[in-house]
């Protein structure tokens, strides 16, 4: 009878590894849909481009940026209440520093975008 505990609970464990993974992979995959938006606001100026007014492209140019940007941080805050919540075993599970860091970067990206669509 012992030995099926330990089994189960090393499937538990293993379990909490895959779930982890599974985050990380979440995680990236918004972070792939934050950039779809990006394209989304640079298309708008591509297509846009001639419009008048012009404000009213680069607000709506802006807009998918904010989307962006909010997307970033939720796909942030959620991984880390996620991995807040396992405990790795066999893996080496990516920092919550590094959602962070990414999340930081892609909004500078996304910030800096704006003002290039804003100044074109």
């Amino acid at each position: 009878m012992t030995d099926k505990n330990e089994q189960a609970e090393k499937r538990t464990e293993w379990s909490e590894d895959r779930t982890i993974m599974a985050n990380e992979r979440t995680f990236s995959s918004w972070m792939g849909t934050g950039l779809g938006a990006i394209g989304v606001a640079i298309g708008l100026k591509a297509v846009f481009g001639a419009f008048e007014p012009t404000w009213a492209a680069k607000l709506v140019a802006s807009l998918f940026l904010g989307v962006a940007i909010a997307i970033f941080w939720s796909a942030r805050s959620q991984a880390c209440k996620t991995y807040a919540r396992l405990h790795e075993r066999d893996i080496e599970a990516t920092p919550t520093r590094n959602y962070t860091m990414l999340a930081s970067i892609m909004t500078v990206a996304a910030l800096a975008t704006g003002i290039i669509l804003w100044s074109l």
